[in-house]
This record gives C-alpha cells, sequence and structure tokens, in this order.
C-alpha cells in the first residue's frame, strides 16, 4: 500500500487520530465546495458537531449545502451568500457573522472564518471553521445596554440640573413660562406625545388642566380639559384618592384595561394609548398631577415612573416656592385686618390710570372715605369693636364697588376707591349707594349694634387743567372735599356740584 492511500485509509477510519481530534474540536470544521457557475454547492467534509449543533446530518450536507443555508436566519441569507462570492471571485479569506437556526429551535450567532482555493475546474472550495459566537454576542449586547444605559442616565441627570437651575433662578411671574418649558422638555426627552399639568379643588371634586405641551401634529386638548368635574367619573376619583392618600403613580399601559365608562371613551376619543401621572404635592398636600401621554403602542422603561416622580418633585418644588412667594407679595400689598390693598398696591394703580388717562382720555376719579367719630367708637366698645366695624365697612366696599374699581385702606380708617372709566355721575351713584349701605347696616358687637356712618370726598381727573404725572394733586383734592364733608355735618359726600346727602 502506497502512503497516499494509507492516509485516504487513516482518514476514512472513524476510530482514527484525526477523526478521534476532529470530534474533539467544539467547533464545526469543513470543507465547502461551489461550482463554477455558482448552482451547486455541498460540503466534502463537515465535522459532526453539524448533527449536535444545528441537528444537521453531516451525509446530507455532503449532497448539498442548501440544508445548511435554510438553517441561516432569512434576513441574513442575501448577505451570506453575497460574501461567499465576494470571496469567491476575490480570493479574499470568508469571514462572516450571521444567526443560524440551532437544534433547539431558536436562533444563534456564528462567525465562519474560511480561506478559498480555486480549483482546475473552475470551482472553489473552501477550508475553514463555524464558531458559535452568542456568548460573545450576549456580552456585547449587555455592554451596549449598559453603555446606552450609563448615557441615558447621565443626560437625564443633565436634563433635571438645568431645571432645577432655571427654576432656582425663577423670576417671580414667569412660572408659567418655567412650567411650560418643563414639559416641553420632559416631553421630548422621554418622546411621549403630550406632557400636562393638572390641579385640583381643594375638594377634588374639580380638575383644571393649566399647561401642555404636544409634539407634533398631536391635538392639543387644554382648551377642552378646563374646570373638569370628577364626579361623574368613578374609576378616576378611585385614582384620585390613591394619589392623594397614597401618593400612587397612576400608569395605564393600555387604554383596554380601564373599565368600560366615561374615562374610557374620553381617552379613546383623545386617541390616548397608554399614560402616567404623578402626584404633584405642595406643602404636603397634593394639589394636582404632572402626567404624559402616548398615542401609539410603546415600551416604557421599568424605572419610568421614579424618573416621573424626580420631575414631579422638582415641578412641586417650583410650585411651592412660587405659591410662598406670591403669598408673601400679597401679604405685602394687602392690609392684614381688612384685607384689603394697601397703599404699595394703590399708588403704582394710581400712575398706571393717569397715564391711561393721559393718553387716551379715560375717565378717572378718586373717592375717599372716612368713618365718622371713628375715634369715639374705639373708645365706647373698645379697639376689637372699632376694628369689626373696619372689616365690615371694607365688605361694603367690596359689595357696592366693581371688579375694575382699585379699593384700599388708605390708613386709620380711611379708605380710597379709585374708580376708571365711569363719569362723575356714575362715581356718585356708586358712592351714594356706599353710603345708605352703612347708614342701613347693623354693626353688632357682642349684641350690641353700634351706629355707624361714613363721609366722602370724590375728586374727577376732570377737574385739573392738565393730567397730573403723580396722583398727589388728586389725592389732595378728594382729601380736601372730605374733610369739606366732615365739616358739612358727616354721613354725606362732597364733589364737584358740593355737599349731597343721600
Amino acid at each position: 500500500m502506497t502512503e497516499q492511500a494509507g492516509k485516504r485509509q487513516w482518514c476514512a477510519n472513524t476510530d482514527s487520530p484525526l477523526r478521534k481530534l476532529v470530534s474533539a474540536i467544539p467547533d464545526v470544521l469543513s470543507t465547502y465546495w461551489l461550482s463554477a457557475d455558482g448552482e451547486a454547492h455541498r460540503f466534502l467534509f463537515i465535522s459532526e458537531q453539524v448533527q449536535s449543533l444545528l441537528g444537521i446530518a453531516p451525509d446530507i450536507l455532503r449532497e448539498s449545502a442548501d440544508a445548511l443555508f435554510a438553517a441561516v436566519h432569512p434576513d441574513d441569507v442575501s448577505a451570506v451568500r453575497a460574501s461567499i462570492v465576494e470571496s469567491a471571485a476575490a480570493l479574499t479569506p470568508w469571514e462572516y457573522q450571521a444567526r443560524v437556526k440551532v437544534k433547539a429551535g431558536h436562533y444563534e450567532w456564528f462567525e465562519a472564518h474560511a480561506v478559498p482555493e480555486r480549483q482546475g475546474d473552475g470551482s472553489t472550495i473552501w477550508h475553514g471553521q463555524y464558531h458559535n459566537i452568542q456568548c460573545y454576542k450576549d456580552l456585547e449586547h449587555t455592554l451596549r445596554e449598559r453603555e446606552a444605559e450609563s448615557a441615558f442616565q447621565a443626560d437625564f441627570q443633565k436634563l433635571i440640573a438645568n431645571l432645577s437651575t432655571q427654576f432656582i433662578n425663577l423670576g417671580f411671574g414667569t412660572i408659567d413660562q418655567c412650567v411650560t418649558e418643563l414639559l416641553k422638555t420632559i416631553g421630548s426627552f422621554f418622546e411621549v406625545d403630550r406632557a400636562y399639568l393638572y390641579e385640583f379643588s381643594p375638594d377634588y371634586r374639580v380638575m383644571d388642566n393649566t399647561h401642555e405641551w404636544c409634539s407634533a401634529d398631536v391635538q392639543p386638548l387644554i382648551d377642552d380639559q378646563r374646570n373638569v368635574p370628577t364626579d361623574d367619573f368613578e374609576w378616576w376619583k378611585c385614582k384620585i384618592n390613591e394619589m392623594v392618600s397614597g401618593n400612587r403613580v397612576i400608569f395605564v399601559e393600555e387604554i383596554e384595561q380601564i373599565p368600560i365608562g366615561p374615562e374610557r371613551t374620553m381617552l379613546e376619543e383623545q386617541g390616548v394609548c397608554s399614560m402616567f401621572c404623578v402626584p404633584v404635592r405642595v406643602r404636603g398636600v397634593v394639589t394636582g398631577f404632572f402626567g404624559v401621554d402616548s398615542i401609539r403602542k410603546r415600551a416604557w422603561r421599568e424605572d419610568q415612573a421614579d424618573l416621573l416622580i424626580i420631575v414631579s418633585s422638582l415641578l412641586s418644588g417650583a410650585l411651592e416656592r412660587n405659591r410662598l412667594e406670591s403669598e408673601l407679595l400679597n401679604q405685602s400689598i394687602r392690609d392684614p385686618l381688612t384685607k384689603l390693598h394697601n397703599r404699595r398696591y394703590l399708588m403704582p394703580r394710581l400712575h398706571e390710570m393717569l397715564s391711561r388717562a393721559s393718553r387716551y382720555g379715560e375717565p378717572f376719579a378718586l373717592a375717599m372715605f372716612d368713618l365718622d367719630r371713628f375715634k369715639q367708637i374705639n373708645d365706647s366698645i373698645g379697639h376689637l369693636g372699632g376694628d369689626n366695624c373696619l372689616r365690615h365697612f371694607a365688605d361694603i366696599l367690596l359689595e357696592q364697588t366693581r371688579e375694575a374699581d382699585v379699593v384700599a385702606r388708605f390708613g386709620g380708617e380711611e379708605f380710597v376707591v379709585a374708580f376708571s372709566g365711569i363719569s362723575p355721575a356714575g362715581v356718585r351713584r356708586i358712592v351714594g349707594r356706599i353710603l345708605c349701605a352703612v347708614r342701613n347696616h347693623d354693626f353688632v358687637l357682642e349684641g350690641q349694634v353700634v351706629p355707624l356712618t361714613v363721609s366722602a370726598g370724590v375728586a374727577d381727573i376732570s377737574e385739573l387743567d392738565v393730567v397730573p404725572t403723580w396722583p398727589d394733586p388728586l389725592i389732595r383734592l378728594a382729601d380736601d372735599r372730605l374733610y369739606a364733608a366732615k365739616q358739612a355735618g358727616r354721613d354725606c359726600l362732597v364733589d364737584a356740584l358740593g355737599v349731597s346727602r343721600i
């Protein structure tokens, strides 16, 4: 027997050392043959591992390689074939990664390495191996996920830091603009279709959509969601209670999860597919909720609720600060006893009225009131009784004047009402009604009726030769006429027509 024949017999023997060595290698070793015209292909040799890995018998592949190509993922087949043709044309090593269906029935990633060799008849054979790289793909996927998650968390922290800076530097009166900007930023970051803020009434029976952001081509809802009663929404009232009592985040993954009723009908009409609602707390009390909607099915992050809670907390802090600043400002421009505006608020409004009178000739008048014999009232019933009279008189002023009028406590027992856009005759009628209302009102303290009247002096801007730049001339004229009303016997008004007793 020749040496070559011996080698062939050694390789053919299933118990030969070479066969045993090949069977011990976990990869699939092969010699793949492709005809010159590319119409036929088969494996001249392929190791037994193809049976255990892919469930394909080697004998089948020695007849035709079609069975192995049929196991390649449909999305990868055309690219695999093209890479083989390219390797054959250039006689360059064939290296490729593709998904192949394994014996268990699912796809796993394999990597092929083979060296081509042209044959005399123009066909090509590749000597190489197929290596399962699924574990590396899983690791790569995990690393990419971690990298993407790290980038996401970094971007989110940066976003929150920027929003926090905006709210820290929030100027008074700009809260609406800042909230709208927050909704836009959060809506874009999470790629939702709507982001919004609702405010509850103190009894939670009414909710009001105060701010809203919508992505492009999404219909705004804010105009239809103002002062919405909640009594007819039983399911939603239960969710409101969960937000209020349990600080719960409301997550609706699919609208079909909501019981059939008015809430589901409304959300379906709005095109909402899924939603998150997070309670907003101010001074420990749930005053509303911040939410996001999606009008398409989507996969939410597992920690989506936690991230939205962070946003809601930021929003709660900004709203709480704004409310505190509003209260402080209100206290600075309100009289603590009567709750009317004080002189600090009055003077800028008088400047505005003077400006409109100067530019547009808008009518403008000032009435000063003083409670008659108020010192005697304090001396007889005490300062608490006097304070009670002042509060009741303030209520009468608010009842008898218009919303457009500025009503203020000027100091002590003196009050001022600034009228705009009304004739002198109209002012006289209103002031007259005030005097009558005071005269006919029972000022009662501890069962004792306190008789009380008031005097008034009225000055109209038309009485001055020119519109002054400061309100002092008009205030001085009204004060002089108030003094004249006192001198005329009190319980009357004095204006350009003289003394009038109503």
